[in-house]
């Protein structure tokens, strides 16, 4: 879909009038500075035509595209005004067409190959096992709150906003094993600033798929986790206040990391087809550490809501959803969650092809 700007009435006369100043500025100057470049008449002071339009064409852009003796016409008519308008209106003309241009060129760059449905999936076997308590129609739940998960409260019975998507990162430099695609410097261990190697570079990957299905989607790409690695939550928490306030009918609200465990070669991986794509892991916080949050039920109802569906497009795709004390900043929201994308053994081009499956799982399930 484009976007273009349209020039109403009152914004061409405020152009008109900027460009006429500068024109009386430019006479000025001319007038003052250069007197053997203007001649006297009976009328007063005129200015040398041709000098007029030279100055003109290096001034203003547009000027050029004009038929010459149109102008020269005009000027020898001592009609400055109407020459001015002519060229203000023709500048207009071009500038529309270059945003028109630009905008088609840009829109034009984004290819985004969306997710095939039946295709065979396999896990790939890790060193990691798949440990869960709980279960609910095939999701399994690692639940490590005291809370006694009931039917009720895994029940994905949610009503959510179903058009606008927030993605955010808490550990913004968090990356994974370098290829010769996606090879970086690294500023940490498995984290580097560079937007374009760490998991920004994955909300960028989901951002663009989710668009392709006509979401609305604000993808914030602040740095939270560096200089300071301490305090990432706090700083993310003001972050996505302030987003809130200008994007205030968003209910899903994805926070995108990394895991990050010991066993640097541990890959989750799941083969769909012909392609391998890094599992996915929702974590979900709850007020079992003592802070207020009274959405973390509504949370893990959307989570189950998305894993019920994976697993019926792409079953493995997600690894059990874990359920902690912590809140993570997900109070904020109905249908906040962290997705972890893979692990650090994993590779970027495996995360990329994830956020194509997980787009098409939400795309299903958000209809």
């Amino acid at each position: 879909m484009i976007n273009l700007a349209v020039l109403n009435l009152k914004d061409i006369i405020k152009y008109l009038l900027k460009f006429l100043l500068i024109i009386i500025i430019l006479w000025s100057f001319s007038k003052f500075f250069s007197p053997t470049k203007i001649k006297q008449t009976n009328l007063g002071i005129s200015i040398d035509n041709s000098k007029f339009l030279e100055c003109l064409d290096e001034t203003i852009p547009g000027m050029k595209q004009l038929n010459d003796k149109e102008v020269e016409t005009e000027m020898k008519n001592n009609n400055p005004l109407k020459t001015i308008l002519k060229l203000e209106l023709s500048m207009i003309h071009n500038i529309k067409e270059k945003d028109v241009k630009n905008v088609t060129e840009e829109n034009e760059e984004i290819k985004v190959e969306q997710a095939q449905t039946g295709l065979q999936t396999e896990k790939i076997q890790n060193n990691v096992p798949e440990n869960f308590t709980n279960s609910y129609n095939g999701v399994n739940i690692k639940n490590g709150t005291d809370y006694n998960l009931t039917e009720e409260i895994l029940k994905p019975d949610i009503q959510i906003n179903n058009k606008n998507v927030m993605i955010f990162h808490t550990h913004t430099c968090e990356s994974y094993t370098a290829t010769e695609k996606f090879n970086y410097t690294q500023t940490g261990t498995y984290r580097t600033t560079d937007l374009n190697y760490n998991v920004a570079r994955v909300g960028t990957e989901l951002t663009n798929q989710l668009k392709s299905y006509n979401y609305n989607v604000v993808h914030n790409t602040t740095y939270h986790d560096y200089p300071a690695y301490n305090g990432s939550y706090e700083r993310s928490l003001s972050t996505v206040k302030n987003l809130l306030l200008t994007n205030e009918n968003t209910d899903v609200i994805f926070d995108i990391h990394r895991d990050a465990i010991a066993d640097y070669s541990y890959a989750p991986t799941v083969k769909i087809g012909e392609e391998y794509a890094a599992q996915l892991m929702f974590v979900i916080g709850t007020d079992g550490g003592g802070l207020e949050h009274q959405n973390w039920q509504q949370n893990l109802k959307f989570a189950v809501k998305v894993q019920e569906k994976a697993n019926e497009l792409y079953p493995g795709l997600f690894k059990p959803i874990v359920l902690r004390n912590s809140r993570y900043n997900q109070h904020l929201s109905k249908a906040a969650s962290i997705i972890e994308v893979g692990a650090t053994g994993n590779t970027m081009e495996q995360c990329l092809a994830s956020m194509k499956y997980l787009a098409k799982v939400i795309s299903e399930v958000m209809k």
